[in-house]
């Protein structure tokens, strides 16, 4: 079978690539918006027919939540029009399409209980809301699919929270980084390998649907910064902050937790913990 990848050149994407680099059992084709246009339906249409395409995994999205908010048009297309053009292509042959979603889709858990897939969703600004319009447009084209809702992503590639803080740490003696929003740190490494194996070895067969993935535990964003800075042997000085010191368009999910009891139990995964997965990313980074 041959798989597409989309949004290739960023961090999930980039994953999968040195993956299928490695050893697969497939072909696995990528494309980023330089080489195809994942919004044009015509364009996708007949990719997919010429390269004989049968699934196709997306990590596109608009990904800047505040940007989001004064570029929805721009957002809308990326998140919503394109998911829905992916999945009708792919139920058009038949094929499945694995799609990346977000926490975003939820306005935070006002009782600090994991949001798992059962749970209403409330998106509190235009990322949010495009992303799940866009899980909504998969769903409406009756296509095979997986939806995979995920949080705080970061790795070697790409721009990111951790990459963004040693940057900040090798140049100045304090940080300030917000203490309430809770979530979950996941290394993009560790998805990429759970949605390689999950299509390379056909393990989607019988276990289509709506999923959560991060990695194990629960921390704040100065949690996160107080690791990065600590694996990383800085000497930066992180000290907590509340979000209203922060001037921004849309408000953030104060507690987005991810329950991922199903996605453990049908693919039976052991998932890292998150602050190991941080190490091994900041090794890398080091190097």
């Amino acid at each position: 079978m041959k798989i597409l990848v989309t949004g290739a050149k960023g961090q999930l994407g980039s994953h999968i690539r040195l993956l299928a680099m490695a050893g697969a059992n497939n072909s696995w084709l990528f494309t980023d918006i330089d080489t195809l246009d994942i919004a044009d339906a015509k364009a996708v249409e007949r990719y997919v027919e010429v390269n004989e395409v049968g699934c196709i995994v997306n990590c596109a999205a608009y990904t800047n939540v505040d940007g989001a908010e004064d570029a929805e048009d721009e957002a809308d297309m990326a998140n919503n029009v394109a998911a829905g053009v992916l999945a009708n292509a792919m139920a058009a042959r038949d094929g499945v399409l694995v799609h990346v979603s977000t926490d975003y889709v939820f306005g935070g858990n006002l009782f600090n209980t994991p949001c798992d897939e059962t749970m209403e969703t409330n998106p509190l600004g235009v990322y949010g809301r495009t992303k799940l319009a866009g899980e909504k447009a998969i769903e409406a084209t009756g296509c095979k699919h997986i939806i995979i809702r995920t949080a705080w992503l970061y790795s070697e590639y790409g721009k990111n929270f951790v990459k963004t803080m040693l940057g900040i740490m090798g140049s100045r003696k304090e940080v300030k980084v917000v203490y309430d929003q809770v979530g979950t740190p996941t290394y993009a490494g560790d998805l990429a390998k759970v949605i390689f194996d999950m299509v390379d070895n056909g393990h989607y067969e019988g276990a289509l649907g709506l999923y959560n993935y991060t990695d194990e535990g629960v921390c704040s964003w100065y949690d996160f910064a107080q690791a990065i800075g600590r694996l990383s042997g800085s000497g930066c000085r992180v000290s907590p902050c509340r979000s209203s010191e922060y001037a921004s368009k849309v408000t953030r999910p104060s507690y987005s937790v991810l329950d991922k009891s199903k996605i453990k139990r049908v693919f039976g995964l052991d998932i890292p913990y998150w602050e190991e997965s941080l190490q091994l990313c900041i090794n890398n980074l080091t190097k």
